[in-house]
């Protein structure tokens, strides 16, 4: 008989027939559309079979005219299994609260664990970690993903640099690292500080070395502004120049901005889907018969389900999708001067040091072509105008 597999669900039994005339009777089950299969002779007068447990009574009614009887000997499928069940109920109901339970525990959060950080700093953590929800106690299924919270604790706390987040099992561990760590001492070779570019010193301190330059002075590329050569003129002697000179220096730049652009904004609509995920198999488990949007932005998070502490190949994914919508926006003359003043202060910062900012900026000049908007301006910006120039022995 193919298939027997699929028998499981409808039940099969195995009997024993036995007395006058079974070859007949089983015959007669076949003529009546009773499946029987592995007949086994067990002597002159026995045989053994098997047979669906939904034929046993149309299998009742046909022995009836026969001169033999049988008797069950196996019972097996679906049906013989939830009886034994239900028979069993209190243990069958122990042994899945007790998976419940252990499989919820393995997905609760235990302990969280911080190093490198100061008392203050942990504590301020903490905190940010509280309004998260990442506390003891808690299902990891409502909590955001290890990357969300890094990104998260970086931009919220400034007393950090970097922070490392790990969840292991039932326990997140942070690494911090803070910016108030001391800089490490450097040995400095004889040096003076000159003018990379031409300016007008802003402002000057000097740690060591001889300054030659005040505020407001005016200083070419390659000027000296603080010399390592200190002493008298028959007794100098060089050092390495330590200081800070700020200047105000000049830049022109030429921006394009379109006047009509297109942009895709959010519309607020957003689908919701849930999906359990087996191996690299996703199976939805709500949210399915939501309609995909024409234009979208879909944004995924994947949580792993644990067993004690070993992680399951089951995991749970939630799906955002929000609607987009292409919107079409004409600039006026201010919001295109507006707009191309923050993208030349974007192009002229760019290419300075980090702590250069801009003083003043002027518009020169602007005019309309094919559609944009070319405006020409003038940034006055203070930034480091100091290079190192080493003092080679013998100058």
């Amino acid at each position: 008989m193919k298939n027997q597999w699929m028998n499981f669900f409808s039940g099969t039994v195995k009997i024993i027939i036995h007395g006058n005339g079974v070859e007949r009777f089983l015959n007669d089950c076949t003529r009546n559309g009773i499946q029987v299969w592995q007949v086994k002779k067990m002597g002159e007068e026995a045989y053994t079979c098997h047979v669906l447990l939904k034929d046993v009574r149309r299998l009742r009614q046909l022995i009836k005219k026969q001169d033999c009887k049988f008797r069950f000997l196996t019972r097996k499928g679906l049906p013989f299994l939830t009886q034994y069940s239900l028979k069993n109920s209190g243990l069958i109901i122990g042994i899945i609260a007790a998976f419940l339970t252990v499989f919820l525990l393995s997905n609760m959060v235990w302990s969280i664990d911080i190093k490198g950080a100061e008392p203050a700093t942990e504590h301020k953590i903490m905190q940010k970690l509280d309004k998260l929800g990442v506390k003891k106690g808690k299902f990891q299924f409502f909590i955001q993903d290890v990357e969300s919270i890094q990104r998260y604790l970086t931009d919220t706390i400034s007393e950090i640099t970097w922070i490392g987040v790990v969840l292991n099992g039932t326990s997140y561990h942070f690494e911090v690292v803070e910016k108030n760590e001391p800089e490490k001492l450097e040995s400095l070779s004889p040096r003076s500080l000159v003018a990379k570019k031409k300016a007008m010193v802003a402002k000057i301190y000097v740690e060591k070395g001889q300054p030659l330059v005040q505020v407001n002075d005016y200083v070419d590329k390659g000027q000296v502004l603080v010399s390592g050569l200190i002493g008298r003129e028959d007794n100098k002697r060089s050092i390495a120049a330590i200081g800070e000179v700020l200047g105000e220096t000049w830049y022109l730049t030429s921006v394009d901005v379109p006047i009509k652009t297109t942009l895709p904004v959010l519309t607020g609509e957003a689908n919701n889907k849930h999906y359990l995920k087996v191996g690299s198999v996703k199976i939805p488990v709500w949210g399915f018969f939501q309609e995909d949007f024409e234009r979208q932005e879909e944004y995924e998070a994947e949580r792993p389900f644990y067993f004690w502490k070993w992680k399951l190949p089951v995991s749970y994914v939630g799906k955002t999708v929000h609607e987009q919508e292409i919107v079409e926006r004409i600039y006026d003359d201010e919001e295109v001067i507006e707009q191309a003043l923050e993208i030349g202060r974007d192009q002229v910062l760019s290419n300075l040091g980090e702590d250069a900012e801009i003083k003043g900026e002027k518009v020169l000049r602007t005019s309309k072509e094919n559609g944009k908007v070319s405006v020409d301006i003038h940034y006055q910006v203070i930034e480091n105008i100091v290079k190192i120039e080493p003092i080679i022995q013998g100058d």
